[in-house]
C-alpha cells in the first residue's frame, strides 16, 4: 500500500479532493475543501492518501492550518473506503505517514451531533478512528462542547458588579497565570503538567494574540475596589467572531462572575455586528457550560479531541 501527499499537479490533487467522504461522521464538501485550499487553510501537502497497487484511493486524511501556519495544526477529516476490511490499521498506516513528514502529531478534531453514542453505525465509525489515532500517539481524549450565539438571543445589560478595562502585557500576563490554577479545563490541567503556570501563561498569550482576532479587544476584569476578577478574550477564527479565552480567579469564584464576563464579550462581539458567535467548553467542565447556556448560546455539535499526550 502507498501513503502519500498530493502533488501540486491540479489533476492528482482533483483526484484526491473528489474522493467520497462516505460514512457517517460528518466532513467536508468538495467544495468546502476546494475554499479552504484557496485559503491556504488546507494545502496537497497536507492531504494524503492510502492506495492499492492499482492506484485505487482506499483512504484520505484533510489536515488544516491557518493561512500562515508552517505545519498543520490538525487532522479535519479521515475517511476509508466501505469495502476496506481493517479500516483502523489502513487509517493509522495513513496517519503514521502523516506524521512522520510533519515531524509532529496534529491533534484530530472529530466533530459529532449532540447524543452520537446512540447511534450504531457512527459508533463504529468513530470506534474505529479513535483506535487509528490511538496506534499512532493520538492518546489523550477530550470531549467538548461547541456552543454557538446568535442575535436571537439577545445580549445581558451590565449590572456593574464588574468594570472592564484593557490592560498591559504583563497585566493580561498574570491574569492567565492566575486563572490556571484549579482550572477545571482538561487541556490546562494536562498543560501544567508539562510546564509551570508562567510558561503556559505565555504560550496562551502568544496563541490568542496569532488568533485573527485584536489583541486591543481584550479587557481586565475587576471588581469596585479595583481588585482583579478575571479576564475576558474576545477572539475570531477564520470563519466567525468567538469566545477565545476567559476566566475568574479562584478567589473570586463561586459568586457568578463568570456570567459578567461572558456577557461582555459576547456584548463586545454583538456591538461589532457579529451574526454568530462560537464558544466551546469540555463536557466535563459543568459551570461553563451552564453558564453558556444562561447566556443563550445553544450547542451545536459535540468535539472529540484525540491528542498526543507529549504535546
Amino acid at each position: 500500500m502507498l501513503f502519500r501527499a498530493a502533488t501540486a499537479d491540479p489533476a492528482d490533487l482533483d483526484r484526491a479532493v473528489a474522493h467520497p467522504a462516505d460514512g457517517p461522521v460528518p466532513a467536508l464538501t468538495t467544495e468546502k475543501i476546494r475554499e479552504e485550499l484557496a485559503g491556504n487553510r488546507i494545502r496537497p501537502e497536507w492531504v494524503w492518501t492510502a492506495e492499492d497497487e492499482d492506484g485505487e484511493i482506499l483512504a484520505r486524511a484533510l489536515w488544516w492550518g491557518r493561512a500562515d501556519s508552517e505545519r498543520p495544526i490538525a487532522l479535519d477529516c479521515l475517511q476509508v473506503g466501505a469495502g476496506v476490511v481493517d479500516p483502523a490499521a489502513v487509517a493509522a498506516g495513513l496517519l503514521d505517514a502523516g506524521h512522520a513528514a510533519f515531524g509532529r502529531r496534529p491533534g484530530y478534531n472529530i466533530s459529532l451531533p449532540r447524543g452520537w453514542r446512540a447511534d450504531p453505525e457512527l459508533a463504529a465509525a468513530v470506534a474505529w478512528r479513535r483506535e487509528a489515532a490511538n496506534r499512532t500517539g493520538l492518546t489523550r481524549e477530550i470531549e467538548r462542547l461547541r456552543y454557538e450565539w446568535t442575535p436571537a438571543a439577545g445580549t445581558a445589560e451590565p449590572t456593574g458588579r464588574l468594570v472592564f478595562r484593557e490592560g498591559t502585557d504583563e497585566e493580561v500576563l498574570d491574569a492567565f497565570v492566575r486563572l490556571s490554577r484549579d482550572s477545571l479545563d482538561l487541556a490546562t490541567q494536562h498543560e501544567l503538567e508539562l510546564m509551570d503556570a508562567e510558561q503556559l501563561a505565555r504560550e496562551d498569550f502568544e496563541f490568542y494574540r496569532d488568533c485573527p482576532g485584536e489583541r486591543s479587544w481584550w479587557r481586565l476584569a475587576h471588581l469596585p475596589d479595583g481588585r482583579l476578577a478575571g479576564l475576558a478574550v474576545p477572539s475570531a477564527t477564520p470563519y466567525h467572531r468567538n469566545v477565545g479565552y476567559l476566566g475568574v480567579v479562584p478567589e473570586q469564584r463561586g459568586q457568578g462572575l463568570i456570567d459578567e464576563i461572558l456577557a461582555e464579550i459576547t456584548r463586545f462581539h454583538a456591538a461589532a455586528g457579529a451574526e454568530r458567535i462560537t464558544a466551546t467548553t469540555d463536557t466535563v467542565n459543568l459551570p461553563m457550560a451552564a453558564a453558556f447556556d444562561r447566556a443563550g448560546y445553544e450547542v451545536t455539535e459535540i468535539r472529540l479531541v484525540l491528542e498526543d499526550p507529549a504535546r
